[in-house]
């Protein structure tokens, strides 16, 4: 079997990257080791607005709800509201959303192969090793993108090392009291070390209720037990239950001959927010492109597939980069800390500045612009003023 390029991973990253490649002119495979398109599950499914239109899917079906603002909840139970004019975000059903991408790369001209998993690569004649149901069988292709999330295996075999740090997550369907279905809520502090939890609205007594820390099932269910507000809201009962991880820090280099890495794989995720299909797709559109016209030049070369490497650091490396050191900040303040800090941002200037300004995928603006307008947040930042430069 050969192709010019393989990709491996049928999530929206590496579908988005199948369909650029075929639509640029290379014979393209896509394969996926799971039965069907979209399971299991691994996402909060909240994406932005500029997500979406990232991913050339426009508004269908996949859409379960629109959301405008977001309720932040400190430690001591202190609730600051911001609220956007326009929609923000939308709550997406994954495995729909997925198939739709795929089908997408289908339509480019890519091919698909399910149920087949790489096992191995022979990186000197960029052979990619594949058991499909018992069968084992060759794939010849002239550049391989690993689209094969946080726990890469084309990274690996490629030598190309691992993100810097993996946050285990956790997310029920559960039965909840929603505040407003048009708002997320975020819960701060130590029922969620290091990160963040949330509750996304699907319906008005509906919500995905998860979080990204280390022991995340310990903690979810503390949460749902204690946490002085999700345990008033949370009904006791849930419908479906998902797990999965956030790669934190990008790879120190996404390509080498014949190989590109995209999405989880690289680490091309927020660590603001964890969210990784606006950065995984602005990536894996670029991915494609470079590939098929690497293909057409007949030049697979690491030096070649530069400029895959150097267009989405570019696009995307500084925020990755400041992101990466504003979670290592907050990472390390305390309860108190926390508290002392939402309370600071409780002011309508404020507010204001951040519901005007706030942006899911570029969250450096408006830290920027709050800390012109209220320098004294820097005492709870610590060294977010050389960050910032």
């Amino acid at each position: 079997m050969k192709y010019d390029v393989v990709v491996v991973g049928a999530g929206p990253v590496g579908s988005l990257a199948a369909k650029h490649s075929a639509m640029n002119g290379a014979t393209t495979l896509l394969i996926e080791e799971h039965v069907e398109i979209g399971y299991p599950v691994s996402c909060a499914g909240l994406i932005s607005v500029n997500a979406l239109d990232e991913c050339e899917i426009g508004l269908g079906k996949w859409i379960n709800n629109e959301i405008t603002g977001a309720f932040v909840c400190s430690p001591d139970g202190q609730e600051i509201q911001i609220k956007g004019r326009e929609v923000k975000a939308y709550v997406i059903e994954r495995k729909m959303f997925d198939r739709e991408l795929a089908k997408q790369a289908l339509k480019a001209g890519a091919d698909l192969l399910l149920h087949a998993k790489a096992i191995g690569l022979r990186k000197e004649e960029n052979i990619l090793e594949v058991n499909s149901q018992g069968e084992h069988f060759e794939i010849n292709a002239k550049i391989i993108i690993g689209a094969d999330g946080v726990k890469s295996n084309i990274a690996k075999w490629s030598e190309l090392g691992k993100v810097k740090k993996v946050l285990p997550g956790i997310q029920i369907l559960g039965v909840y009291d929603v505040q407003d279905p048009s708002f997320v809520e975020i819960f701060t502090g130590s029922s969620a070390p290091g990160f963040f939890a949330w509750a996304i609205p699907i319906e008005e007594d509906i919500a995905r209720i998860g979080l990204c820390t280390s022991r995340p099932l310990q903690h979810l269910t503390s949460m749902l037990r204690y946490h002085k507000v999700v345990s008033k809201r949370y009904r006791g009962s849930h419908l479906d239950f998902t797990m999965g991880a956030i790669p934190l820090g990008p790879l120190k280099r996404t390509v080498s001959k014949g190989i590109m890495i995209v999405g989880d794989a690289a680490g091309q995720v927020k660590p603001s927010s964890g969210g990784g299909i606006y950065t995984g797709a602005l990536c894996a559109k670029i991915a494609g492109e470079v590939a098929a016209k690497a293909i057409k030049e007949g030049d697979n070369s690491t030096e070649r597939l530069m400029e895959y490497e150097n267009r989405w650091r570019s696009a995307i490396g500084r925020e990755l980069n400041i992101g990466m050191r504003i979670n290592e900040i907050f990472s390390r303040l305390s309860d108190s800390d926390i508290n002392e800090l939402i309370g600071m941002i409780n002011d309508p200037e404020i507010l204001k500045i951040i519901s005007q300004y706030g942006d899911m995928d570029y969250p450096s603006a408006v830290v920027k612009k709050l800390i012109l307008k209220k320098p004294s947040l820097l005492r709870s930042f610590g060294m977010l003023a050389k960050v910032m430069r």
